[in-house]
């Protein structure tokens, strides 16, 4: 029997098939969330099935989580994605003690206990700094995508210091490096050192380890390099980072049923 976990995040949707026996993963989707959330999440769910050779009977159970949760009407339930998240992780990294998770609108930090259950979590939900909105108006600003931000800020000589966590003055601020002649990759490495700062400081100084970077900030090397600067320890990045709130929603879909 099938599974289905769908995250409606506040930047994209996501959708993971399951098969528990062999704990598989048969099918992934991903598209840019929009105003008609309730549409694109029933599209990309078919267009999902689709691809992976299924029809809806087969899929036992939905679960879906994210900021639009509520908006995916084919759900059978819906599910925080702070559970979801932890159970993801869990399962693609067993031994993880603490989660980073980089959204499009948020960061968090989510605390486990043994067997992959929240012990405690903190969260940034109140401004753009800090989260993969702030990466894409920098990224538009240099005039390059997410990916190729990270390959840009890797050419770094010296990290500008980017002083205002405000994302509407932060623009503002790289305009005037701009025009001072400061360097497109120092500046992205500065952007990125600021974010990672900002996370650091949302997670406190004892971190249990290991720790594990998700979301789809972590497909960005170079938020890679300056979050294990920032905190100062090593971190595991989970397979496929985007899928991870999906992949838990779709394991949790499955023991609803068991």
């Amino acid at each position: 029997m099938i599974y289905a976990g769908i995250d409606a995040g506040s930047r994209a949707i996501k959708i993971v098939l399951f098969d528990p026996i062999g704990s598989k993963l048969i099918g992934t989707g991903i598209t840019d969330q929009g105003v008609e959330q309730a549409r694109l999440a029933e599209e990309l769910y078919e267009q999902t099935l689709r691809k992976a050779g299924l029809q809806r009977a087969q899929v036992r159970s939905v679960v879906a989580t994210g900021y639009g949760r509520m908006r995916v009407r084919f759900a059978d339930t819906t599910i925080t994605e702070i559970t979801c998240h932890a159970c993801g992780v869990h399962h693609l990294v067993p031994d993880t003690r603490t989660i980073l998770e980089i959204g499009g609108q948020d960061s968090k930090v989510i605390l486990l206990e043994d067997g992959g259950r929240v012990r405690d979590f903190s969260m940034n939900d109140r401004c753009a700094a800090g989260t993969g909105r702030f990466l894409e108006v920098v990224a538009a600003r240099m005039g390059v995508d997410l990916p190729g931000l990270g390959e840009l800020s890797g050419r770094s000589e010296k990290p500008a210091v980017i002083s205002n966590t405000c994302v509407v003055f932060a623009e503002t601020e790289i305009i005037g490096l701009l025009a001072e002649g400061v360097s497109a990759p120092d500046i992205a490495a500065g952007i990125q050192v600021a974010i990672a700062t900002r996370v650091a400081t949302l997670a406190g100084r004892a971190l249990a380890q290991p720790v594990c970077f998700t979301g789809g900030v972590a497909l960005q090397s170079g938020m890679i390099r300056a979050l294990e600067s920032a905190l100062r320890l090593p971190l595991h990045v989970a397979p496929n980072p985007q899928f991870t709130g999906a992949l838990g929603a779709a394991i949790l879909a499955g023991r609803r049923c068991s």
